[in-house]
Order: C-alpha cells, then structure tokens, then sequence
C-alpha cells in the first residue's frame, strides 16, 4: 500500500474505507480486507477503483463486496434488444397472421342480438 501513495494512487476516500474496515474487522483484518480491495486495481483501472471505493464510502457501505460490486455492474447489465417485426418474419417463412377479432360479437350480445338468445339462461326468482 506503500506503493500506492508513491506512485498517488491512494486518495483520501482510501484512508476512510481502511479505517473503517480495521473497525469492523480488526487492525490486521482489515488491512488484509484493504488489499483485497486494491487488487482488482490493475485489471479496472485505478480511475474506476478510485471511483467504486469514493461510491461505497459515500453510501456508508464500507465494505469489500460493495466495491467488488461497483467495480463489475456496468458488465452485469444486459443492452436492451431492438425489436423486430415478427409479421416480416411470419411472411418469409409462409405462415398466414391469423386476423385480430373484432368486436361485432360482443356488441351484439350487448345488444340482445338473436345470434345469442339460444344461449341465454334463466335464472330463478
């Protein structure tokens, strides 16, 4: 973690998370939960490093998965497909698209139509 200062790759938001991970885990834990979190610099980038540890700290997290978390949800999320218009694809391959139904068989039960008077039922009184 030496290093780290040398080279000033350890800002402020660093000391905070280390501090309190030696908190909670106790001093020699926690310094080892510490270099936990620095190891996936190299592979992230210590911009984005830097950016998951300030995120954890801000939202009181403080602690190794939430910035493991941080570091890997942009690659958890899923690009949204583009729809496609399946009539096209129902054409070429020589199916026939059933039509909507209509409504004219609804509206003349709800008009007391005779196509549906055989239907009915009478109930008791």
């Amino acid at each position: 973690m030496a290093q780290w200062r040398e080279r000033g790759h350890w800002p402020g938001c660093y000391d905070e998370l280390w501090t309190h991970l030696q908190g909670w885990h106790g001093k020699q834990n926690g310094t080892r939960a510490m270099v936990a979190v620095l190891a996936p610099g190299p592979e992230f980038g210590h911009d984005r490093l830097r950016t998951a540890v300030a995120t954890t700290v801000s939202l009181g997290a403080c602690d190794v998965a939430a910035v493991r978390y941080l570091l890997t949800e942009a690659g958890l999320r899923k690009a949204k497909p583009k729809p496609i218009d399946v009539g096209a694809l129902l054409l070429a391959s020589g199916q026939h698209i059933a039509s909507q139904p209509s409504g004219r068989r609804y509206a003349a039960l709800a008009a007391g139509s005779h196509l549906f008077r055989h239907h009915s039922v009478l109930w008791p009184h």
